[in-house]
């Protein structure tokens, strides 16, 4: 069994991030220079930390297997940051930001960990304006807010509908000054492919350079993971086609526990799935449900146009059942009552799979230029994908797979179970608990990156030893010959179908039988599934070309034998999880339609440690203590 040390301060909730700032042990600043630290990925949680790491004075070098860290799927994010800044005065606090967040995450997030995000918070706007990212202000030059799911305040900092391509470029920014500074050394179509562990520490990487097909070693003193989260194993969801879990599953592999996979969130927000070649979904920002209105026909089966159904005759569903929050119930909530309404056969668009997202109400009110200042990025994206004008008829949404809320255990300092291995941003399972509140994840990943990484990384090098290593120990050769004989495996099976075809197979198991609902019968059948699948994919793949050059077959046989066994973990946790909770709904669970958690019996982290291959992975709890919050029944009624 695994320790599950939170390593979480001692004293009031207030002061323990400062206390422990204060408690840990520095590094020299020119002994800073004698310390090497990998960074892979850099969207917001990699780029940040890379930057700061290499601002402090540590030798950084930073992997991508884009072109350009400019490509991270960070640049996807639409809608906005959250920070604690009461700038409107409507009651914000430091206090309100951590109680939504748990709240939110449906008291399954570790306090300590989601307080100090909250208290960050107002340091990143901070950083961000200085580094030049232009955030929308209001009509006397001062930063704007608006409203997101879960809050009943105005704390979302944005830039239109691009706030995580803006902050990037903020992130980005900071980077490239280090890059030519020679600080930061940067390697780009370069993917991690395995964890090299010496002496129980994290001490590198090798990677394969996926345009020459080079495998190489890296060496370090300690190694940060900010590669995303693992949307995908679902085939359709609103993440880029590159993201995988791949770097977390060879760091679970090599001890790493994975924590509460099956937390994965599904967005309200999004374009209906269009046909059965579609291979992603696209995301329409959760800030348009700030001024857009959902509703579906009162009745079954009306498929008359919109602008046809009187007003008498549309059911506004999150504002008759959620009225405090209306339409900016969370994300989990607004989700399943979208499938309802569509199970219920009031869906509209191609096989029903739709609700309405109406802003002719807003328009009415605010006139269509404001609504083209707040989202006309938005809206020229919809009208380009659906060949609908948004400010003449309502847009189609449905709920698809956008975030993961599992994802590798680690501390309160972000280091995982493996001594030198951090994880940041998405790729950790520590802020969000089952659910997240939308704009949370870039102010996660910022957070991590700028202000808790460099303190906490800054410690465990000054409290520990390392043995002087190259990329000549046996640890990087054996993990060198792990990569080649994978690769070698790959290439010579030489059977029928295709890594695509497997893709699309796991997902559509992952999303019938652990997505919105799940339940005991779906979940057992689907690990039998995916258990089959695995040993087809193993003898019938078909991977053609070769290892030593450009081969985006082999990317793909890598991260999809990765996700095949993620779905079956994922499966696995759902199952022994018997509650439901935020983006977990165990349909023999709920009351009145909502969620009903068990807190008696299920009020921790479930950190899952690998045991081997053809082994059942082995659970360990991190038991969850609420000392600052009244664990009570969520409602946004």
């Amino acid at each position: 069994m695994l320790d599950l040390n939170s390593k979480t301060p001692s004293g009031p909730l207030e002061q323990k991030w400062d206390k422990h700032r204060f408690e840990m042990k520095l590094v020299n600043p020119a002994n800073k220079r004698k310390h090497s630290v990998i960074i892979v990925g850099a969207g917001l949680a990699g780029a940040s930390a890379a930057a700061t790491m290499a601002e402090l004075g540590y030798n950084v070098s930073c992997f991508v297997f884009h072109d350009s860290p400019r490509r991270a799927h960070s640049i996807a994010a639409q809608g906005g940051i959250n920070a604690a800044k009461n700038y409107q005065n409507d009651g914000d606090s430091v206090k309100r930001l951590f109680y939504d967040t748990i709240k939110g995450g449906d008291f399954r997030a570790r306090e300590a960990n989601v307080y100090r995000l909250a208290q960050v918070s107002v340091n990143i706007i901070d950083q961000c304006v200085a580094q030049g990212v232009p955030f929308a202000r209001d009509y006397g030059g001062l930063l704007a807010n608006r409203s997101f799911g879960g809050a009943q305040v105005s704390r979302t900092f944005y830039a239109r509908g691009q706030t995580g391509q803006q902050l990037l470029l903020g992130a980005y920014s900071a980077l490239e000054r280090q890059i030519g500074l020679k600080k930061v050394q940067m390697h780009t179509f370069e993917e991690m492919l395995e964890l090299v562990v010496i002496n129980g520490q994290a001490r590198g990487i090798v990677t394969r350079n996926l345009l020459t097909g080079k495998i190489t070693s890296h060496v370090a003193d300690a190694v940060v993971l900010a590669t995303g989260g693992y949307g995908n194993v679902f085939y359709l969801s609103t993440n880029a086609l590159y993201s995988n879990v791949t770097a977390s599953w060879r760091a679970h592999k090599k001890g790493a526990a994975f924590a509460n996979p099956c937390y994965t969130q599904i967005h309200p927000t999004c374009i209906p799935v269009h046909g059965d070649s579609q291979s992603k979904l696209t995301l329409m920002s959760e800030s348009l449900r700030n001024d857009g209105r959902i509703w579906v026909p009162k009745k079954k089966g009306d498929n008359r146009p919109p602008a046809q159904i009187p007003e008498a005759e549309r059911d506004y569903y999150l504002e008759r059942k959620y009225p405090s929050f209306g339409n900016l119930a969370p994300r989990d909530i607004a989700s399943r009552a979208a499938k309802e309404a569509c199970d219920d056969g009031r869906g509209v668009g191609p096989g029903g799979l739709g609700v309405y997202l109406d802003f002719a109400d807003a328009i009415k009110r605010l006139g269509e230029q404001t609504i083209r200042e707040r989202y006309g990025n938005l809206f020229d994206m919809y009208h380009r994908i659906t060949d609908e004008n948004p400010y003449k008829q309502p847009m189609r949404i449905y709920p698809a797979v956008h975030y993961t809320m599992g994802g590798l255990w680690v501390d309160y300092n972000l280091m995982s179970t493996i001594p030198g291995l951090h994880v940041a941003g998405e790729a950790n399972f520590s802020d969000h608990g089952a659910n997240r509140l939308g704009a949370s994840a870039l102010m996660q990943g910022l957070a991590d990156g700028y202000f808790v990484l460099p303190y906490t990384i800054g410690d465990y090098i000054a409290s520990n030893k390392f043995e002087k290593v190259d990329t000549s120990h046996p640890e990087f050769r054996a993990a060198e010959a792990a990569v080649t004989q994978r690769q070698t495996q790959f290439l010579g099976m030489k059977g029928k179908r295709t890594v695509d075809s497997f893709h699309r197979e796991l997902g559509k198991v992952m999303w019938e039988y652990c997505g919105m609902a799940r339940d005991r019968a779906g979940l057992t059948k689907a690990i039998g599934l995916i258990q089959n699948l695995k040993e087809e994919y193993w003898k019938d793949l078909n991977v053609p070309g070769s290892a030593d050059s450009l081969n985006q077959s082999l990317e793909k046989a890598g991260r999809v034998a990765d996700f095949i066994e993620l779905g079956e973990l994922m499966c696995r946790d759902a199952l022994h999880r018997e509650e439901s909770c935020g983006g977990h709904f165990r349909t023999e669970y709920q009351e009145d339609g909502e969620a009903k958690r068990n807190d008696d019996e299920f009020a921790y982290v479930a950190a899952w440690e690998y045991a081997g291959e053809g082994k059942d992975p082995i659970l360990n709890k991190e038991p969850l203590e609420y000392e600052n919050v009244k664990l009570s029944t969520r409602s946004y009624k």
